[in-house]
């Protein structure tokens, strides 16, 4: 086995004793050393993206990505993380290219920073909170919630709710605030999103079925107790660490931001094209206007 990569496992805490080395080395295959100097794999064992669960919670469509196990815990393939991860950032910059809308689900609050930092680079819509059943596939009444949300706001805003008495106001207010932890992120999802981004599958699985209900791609990190069958892009790793989450979204971030930038100019109108009137509506933009947001 290679020093380094006898170093980096000693140091995460896989290799204890000196017998635990020996017994790991006569059960890894051989591998070159240059596939272990790699930098991203490298990074992956200093983040501990290569922590799974116990080996009883493991699903068992999920042991192609196991390395090996320690003390019941699955020892994730670093490879595996850094190949999945590839694919994954190759989708969503492709998608990127031609303007798909993007929808980040991660409720921990280990992602509570990197999330609200995704979204603003990205300018996406999210859930941080709590997801709402029926988000996706009971889209037309969550973007009624969200339209009121968006007129409570305006409303305090432009003070046009001195109208209403004193206890009416701290109502409103109150329902505001309520709405805005649940739905503040969702402001700018006036359609159904291209992909949905996701934290964790296990926890997010309501999340994950109706995106699969609706066609939606979903790209998920997650760890060895998800089931790949519902995730089309899946990246495997240690979901609970704060690390790990971080990595994942900074690499789709980059990812995304590199597809926008390099995405073809959008054509402008001919200016002898004549333009639809509100007589000339298409039935898609006839039902966009049944909800105002």
């Amino acid at each position: 086995m290679n020093s380094s990569r006898v170093d980096f496992l000693r140091h995460s805490g896989i290799i204890a004793t000196a017998s635990m080395e020996q017994d790991l080395v006569a059960t890894i295959p051989s591998s070159s050393p240059e596939e272990f100097s790699d930098a991203t794999a490298q990074r992956l064992l200093e983040l501990g993206a290569f922590y799974g669960r116990t080996k009883r919670r493991t699903n068992p469509k999920m042991k192609e990505f196991v390395f090996t196990t320690r003390g019941e815990i699955e020892i994730i393939d670093v490879r595996c993380i850094a190949s999945a991860m590839e694919k994954a950032k190759q989708f969503v910059e492709e998608k990127a290219k031609s303007g798909a809308v993007f929808l980040l689900v991660a409720t921990q609050p280990i992602a509570a920073d990197a999330a609200k930092e995704f979204a603003a680079a990205v300018q996406c819509p999210f859930v941080q909170k709590r997801w709402i059943g029926g988000t996706l596939t009971n889209f037309k009444t969550i973007s009624a919630r969200v339209a009121h949300y968006i007129s409570l706001k305006e409303g305090f805003s432009s003070g046009a709710m001195e109208k209403y008495t004193k206890k009416e106001r701290l109502y409103k207010e109150r329902e505001m605030k309520k709405l805005g932890e649940i739905l503040g992120g969702l402001e700018s999802l006036h359609t159904l999103p291209d992909v949905v981004i996701v934290v964790d599958a296990v926890m997010h699985h309501i999340a994950v079925r109706e995106a699969n209900r609706q066609g939606i791609p979903v790209v998920a990190f997650s760890n060895t107790d998800a089931n790949p069958d519902f995730i089309d892009y899946l990246v495997p790793g240690n979901s609970s660490s704060k690390q790990s989450v971080t990595w994942f979204l900074e690499e789709l971030r980059d990812a995304i931001l590199r597809g926008r930038k390099s995405a073809p100019p959008v054509e402008h109108q001919d200016k002898n094209t004549p333009t639809a009137t509100n007589n000339d509506k298409t039935p898609q933009q006839e039902a966009s206007t049944e909800i105002k947001i």
